[in-house]
């Protein structure tokens, strides 16, 4: 059996950076598991539902790459699937301080996973989910942050009711 590597996530929304990741993660590994978590502490823009089908419109390319949701412990899933390996993103320094937090919790949790960091391309390094959401509040273009399918949910949501 191959090599299996969850990469998680909330995408909300799924942007050209993350996809940037799980397309490399998808050359490294036979299999990519990407799976939205549902965070509670974070009020999502769109639904995990929708966040999935982003993801899997995106990814449709990619046979090896698989979507997924999950609500819960990380670790729990990873378990669940029988997957020892996390593949995680990182833009910059802030987001190693971070991700080593998480990195040490989930080895405390689980000593058999482990974290496999890929440095994000650099012309995605400033790009988050809440930036895309806050820019597509404003009306503002999108079209080279976020695939299509997710330009067209944004001006959707964030279109201004009739008057």
């Amino acid at each position: 059996m191959g090599k299996t590597a969850v990469c998680p996530g909330s995408f909300d929304p799924v942007t050209l950076g993350h996809l940037d990741i799980i397309k490399r993660g998808a050359k490294i590994f036979d299999h990519v598991i990407v799976v939205v978590l549902h965070n509670n502490s974070k009020d999502g823009l769109f639904t995990v539902e929708e966040r999935v089908n982003f993801i899997k419109e995106s990814t449709k390319d990619l046979a090896n790459v698989t979507v997924d949701y999950f609500h819960g412990l990380l670790v729990d899933y990873a378990n669940q699937k029988h997957v020892d390996v996390l593949l995680r993103g990182l833009r910059a320094v802030s987001d190693f301080e971070y991700e080593l937090k998480i990195t040490s919790i989930n080895k405390k949790l689980n000593d058999d996973i482990e974290t496999f960091f890929m440095m994000t391309n650099n012309q995605y390094s400033f790009l988050s989910s809440s930036i895309v959401k806050e820019i597509a509040s404003h009306d503002a273009l999108v079209e080279d942050l976020v695939p299509p399918v997710v330009e067209t949910a944004l001006k959707a949501k964030f279109e201004s009711p009739a008057t």
